[in-house]
């Protein structure tokens, strides 16, 4: 990965993604390219009435010829057939479909990554080990394509989350409708993320100043695990110093990184903490014990060891790995597969994001999927994709569920958004019905004029 984060390497960045986007429109047929891929809309005037569907809230149960309201982008009504019609409502008749809360992405990258080979495409890591204060939402491209083929596949709300160093920075609660982040944004700094240090991993000793480590004096010695651990206590007390001297009026110098980290301190925002192996979560709940934060565990291979304690000291889960093949020699080759339904045996709360990667992230209903089809009830399976991680983040109160005063973010689907083989007919984002067109729908309709227009014609004697 490379680092950005310069207004000129972000401004260079739309510019690249603008002419990446004119170049794909001329190599359009003249059919295709006249076809609208993904246009945003305007925010909902008018009420909509959505009637004759199974509605699975998911917090409330599932109502059968079930109707719900939308009105200025909020859910005001959700019930039986007999939910009174506002004047002037727009009322569709969705008999034999199905109505699920749009999908939500608990560890993402869209909008700040585009294509892996194009470095001023990608805007995830920071210079230096510390940047608390780096807000993802501020770099999201909103004319990314993979917004487009995400929403396709039911995720309507992705959580921008930067990499790189020991505190990355903010990840940010992202609607995927709108012309610009700001209009995107739901919650700017949702969550603190911290990369846990591996005590199995082996360091990388520093060369001399010449490449190759030839050349100069001999770099910095590498960090010990706890030396790397005490680094991580060490800026946390520095930061809740800063914070009292704030609170108690003391002249201090203004310091942005401090600052980002008194909302995770006083528990406002939960701490992310990045660790897979059992060493390193058991450290990690140790210290955020110690530091009174309010901890989440992303990554969790080993969940599953320390899962007693998990469910003891109620640190919630992200699961990143459920359609991961096995790593270790030891593993069954439906480990990952099966971690889920077992850490919901063992009373352990979780949500399931599957990886980061942009490229990837119409995937996550899958990621949940899979987990169904080893053990994990299908109920469990979709609140780990939708109030699972809207609770565990902070916006339970806005999406993740069907209620009245929630936002009416929602899917029309013929069946379960986790079954590859359903359908999702058409999505709503704080109201607004959105275009369906992505890139990849635009591309099956380019190749199969493509394969229409060379068919063999047939000769009539």
């Amino acid at each position: 990965m490379r680092t950005m984060n310069t207004t000129a390497r972000r401004t260079s960045t739309r510019l690249t993604t603008l002419a990446l986007a004119t170049a794909f429109a001329g190599l359009l047929a003249p059919r295709a390219a006249t076809a609208q891929e993904r246009m945003t809309v305007p925010p909902q005037e008018q009420p909509v009435v959505l009637r004759g569907a199974t509605i699975h809230t998911v917090t409330k149960g599932t109502i059968t010829n079930g109707t719900i309201v939308l009105d200025r982008g909020k859910i005001t009504a959700i019930g039986g057939p007999d939910i009174a019609v506002p004047r002037g409502a727009k009322v569709v008749d969705l008999a034999g479909k199905h109505i699920y809360p749009g999908l939500i992405d608990a560890y993402s990258t869209v909008g700040i990554t585009e294509i892996g080979s194009v470095d001023v495409s990608n805007d995830i890591n920071e210079l230096g080990d510390f940047n608390p204060n780096v807000r993802a939402e501020v770099a999201v491209n909103a004319e990314s394509r993979h917004i487009g083929t995400t929403r396709s596949a039911g995720v309507l709300v992705a959580f921008s989350t930067p990499e790189g160093g020991v505190i990355s920075g903010l990840s940010s609660a992202m609607s995927l409708e709108g012309w610009t982040w700001e209009e995107m944004s739901m919650k700017g700094a949702a969550a603190l993320n911290v990369k846990w240090p591996d005590p199995n991993a082996q360091p990388r000793r520093g060369g001399g100043g010449g490449p190759g480590g030839r050349g100069g004096p001999a770099g910095p010695p590498p960090k010990t695990y706890a030396e790397q651990v005490e680094q991580i206590k060490g800026y946390f007390a520095e930061a809740r110093a800063y914070r009292d001297a704030v609170k108690s009026n003391q002249s201090v110098r203004t310091d942005a990184r401090y600052a980002a980290m008194i909302p995770a301190i006083d528990g406002s925002i939960p701490v992310v903490v990045a660790a897979e192996g059992a060493a390193q979560i058991n450290d990690a709940i140790t210290w955020g014990k110690a530091e009174g934060i309010k901890l989440v565990i992303r990554g969790g291979r080993d969940a599953l060891f320390v899962a007693d304690r998990l469910k003891a000291e109620n640190v919630p889960v992200i699961l990143t790995s459920t359609m991961s093949a096995p790593d270790r020699q030891y593993e069954g080759y439906d480990n990952a597969y099966a971690t889920p339904a077992k850490l919901h045996a063992a009373g352990v709360k979780f949500a399931i994001a599957g990886g980061s990667g942009a490229l990837y992230s119409y995937r996550l209903p899958w990621e949940a999927g899979v987990a169904v089809a080893f053990g994990l009830p299908e109920e469990e399976a979709l609140k780990a994709v939708t109030i699972n991680a809207a609770e565990f983040m902070g916006v339970a109160d806005k999406v993740g569920s069907l209620e009245v005063g929630k936002e009416a973010t929602l899917l029309i689907t013929t069946g379960t958004p986790l079954d590859m083989t359903s359908n999702i007919i058409q999505s709503y984002i704080q109201g607004r019905e959105i275009n369906m067109m992505d890139i990849h729908k635009l591309f099956f309709q380019k190749y199969m004029e493509k394969i229409k227009q060379q068919a063999p014609r047939k000769i009539t004697p």
